[in-house]
């Protein structure tokens, strides 16, 4: 009986030593799979990887593809580089203190060998801390500079100017434009009217002119006419005074040969031997 039950004692010690051993070994396996997950990762297509170590900015900036960081001591924070689009309202006065408001479309993209310092100094939240401001500033600063009715008329260089100082301002803080449009310009009612009016008095200046050109060619033409007509009876009297046989040749050549009734005291045949 004491045998049976010293066996039954190694057996028991064997049984829990082995799975003591069996459990120190899943924990090492975690452990290990735990350190290679956080030693290699990987950046995507369009982004770029910021290396954190104790919630620090590092220099490195990770490319597309796999990386390998110190687990537990660094970190890898991805940020995208591809185009965006932002839309954003403006407003502003014009030089002649006419309020303008418009809309902006704006392509942009972070520049990717900076964007760490996107991070460290603006953080992800760089649409409404730094891109819509300088929207406002630059769309104020060049309005500033034009008439309204030249914001309509000079729309292109509006654009342009306003374009070059966004890009400046944003370039600060590594944000690179890539396209920008002014979608619309729209301004008060009062002048809305002001241009509707001053349009319909162009339109109708330029009828009036039109006119008025029309009426001195025609006159023109009517004298020109009438010249004509008085050339050729001067020349037609002049003719007939050099020669008055053309009257009689005339005559006969419209006669319908019958003789008239009456013929008074002058004979239309003059001329003609009897």
């Amino acid at each position: 009986m004491n045998k049976i039950v010293e066996i039954n004692e190694k057996i028991r010690s064997i049984r829990e030593g082995g799975g003591k051993k069996l459990i120190s070994r899943i924990i090492i396996g975690l452990f290990v799979l735990i350190l290679l997950l956080g030693t290699f990762g990987t950046v995507g297509a369009g982004e770029r990887g910021i290396l954190l170590q104790f919630g620090a900015v590092k220099d490195k900036v990770f490319d597309e593809g796999l990386y390998i960081k110190i687990p537990f001591v660094q970190k890898v924070v991805k940020m995208d580089v591809r185009i965006q689009k932002d839309e954003i309202p403006a407003s502003a006065s014009s030089k002649d203190l006419q309020i303008v408001t418009s809309k902006i479309a704006l392509n942009y993209h972070l520049a990717p060998e900076s964007v760490n310092k996107v991070w460290q100094e603006v953080g992800k939240n760089y649409n409404a801390r730094i891109i819509a401001p300088a929207i406002q500033e630059s769309v104020k600063a060049e309005t500033a500079k034009f008439t309204a009715e030249e914001l309509i008329t000079k729309r292109e260089t509006v654009k342009e100017q306003i374009k070059a100082n966004l890009a400046e301002r944003l370039l600060q803080n590594f944000i690179i434009v890539d396209e920008f449009n002014i979608i619309d310009f729209d301004f008060s009612a009062t002048f809305n009217e002001a241009i509707e009016s001053k349009v319909k008095a162009e339109q109708l200046k330029l009828k009036a002119d039109r006119d008025l050109e029309r009426i001195k060619i025609e006159a023109e033409q009517m004298i020109a006419a009438a010249q004509g007509k008085a050339q050729a009876i001067q020349i037609e009297a002049q003719a007939l005074k050099a020669n008055p046989q053309v009257v009689e040749l005339r005559w006969i050549e419209k006669w319908n040969g019958q003789v008239p009734q009456y013929w008074g005291e002058a004979s239309p045949f003059i001329g003609i031997n009897r």
